[in-house]
């Protein structure tokens, strides 16, 4: 997408970083991305989310891809983990992750 910009963030209070996808034309915010950093070199890949009118466009992979170039410039001799649904294991196999124990959600209400 030619209106779309990624911008970078980092909170003070935590140590978290976001990646925004905007959509100039909407002035929409239509994606983004987490990571949090831990002790022992550790960075921990958390949620993203694409706005249901943009998705199948190639957001996610973008801002996938913009935190990971940025991970491998800035956090040398980290240990990168992340939890992830079925639809994203291709993407971090494509990138060498090795897959651990398989967990399923479960739910009841009380």
């Amino acid at each position: 997408m030619e209106n779309l910009i990624i911008t970078h963030l980092k909170t003070n209070a935590q140590n978290l970083e976001m990646w925004i996808a905007n959509d100039q034309t909407n002035n929409l915010a239509v994606g983004h991305i987490f990571m949090n950093i831990e002790k022992d070199n550790k960075i921990k890949f958390l949620d993203a989310w694409v706005h249901s009118d943009y998705r199948r466009m190639g957001i996610y992979r973008l801002l996938w891809e913009t935190r990971w170039e940025y991970v491998l410039e800035n956090y040398k001799d980290y240990t990168i983990y992340a939890w992830c649904k079925d639809s994203s294991l291709p993407l971090l196999i494509e990138k060498g992750f090795e897959t651990g124990e398989i967990v399923t959600y479960v739910e009841k209400k009380i």
